[in-house]
């Protein structure tokens, strides 16, 4: 009786010392774990409002757009066009004004009877306590509308957990083909 009492006391400490996670799915998912809230540093969920400018440098000294997929013939959309991306992101919307980071990726053009861009960015911040934080887009940039939007899908660093939106409007677009475009980014974050 004694060793019954043993094993049952030994069972029942193991039982309720596991750690913190405990399988999801069982033994055949026992790579993913559930995580105890209360064991995770609470966070609480704000909405921030940035308002950046991003240029868009396709000719001059200092080139940050670079196509690498040429448009089909005889399109007036510039179907098939792919370009990659290395844009300064700045305060102001004057190149000369303070860069706060880089939007980093690439769009395209995917519409044939209209411009529609397919945008894929990371606005990666470099300044004060973003330095090091970034945000993705991923979505269609009718480029003719005077305002459109784009998801922030996620984002790294303070903006772990990110979603919201992004409003984007011409602010320049000289016969070079650079443009400055605002971008007003509404983010829900913790």
């Amino acid at each position: 009786m004694a060793r019954a009492s043993y094993f049952f006391i030994l069972f029942t400490f193991l039982l309720f010392s596991s750690s913190s996670t405990t399988p999801a799915f069982g033994d055949e998912y026992s790579y993913v774990k559930r995580v105890d809230p209360r064991k995770t540093k609470a966070l609480k969920e704000k909405t921030s409002h940035f308002r950046l400018y991003w240029h868009d440098l396709v000719s001059g000294p200092n080139i940050t757009s670079v196509s690498v997929v040429k448009p089909t013939k005889n399109s007036s959309t510039l179907f098939g066009m792919i370009n990659v991306i290395d844009n300064p992101l700045t305060v102001g919307p004057k190149l000369s004004s303070k860069m706060v980071g880089r939007s980093e990726g690439l769009y395209a053009s995917a519409g044939q009877q209209d411009v529609g861009l397919l945008m894929v960015m990371n606005f990666a911040f470099s300044d004060g306590k973003y330095n090091g934080s970034t945000l993705t887009i991923l979505g269609r940039n009718n480029v003719m509308a005077k305002v459109r939007e784009m998801p922030i899908i996620g984002g790294s660093g303070l903006f772990r957990f990110a979603r919201g939106y992004a409003k984007a409007n011409n602010i320049d677009l000289p016969s070079n083909g650079n443009a400055v475009v605002e971008y007003n980014l509404y983010v829900m974050h913790y």
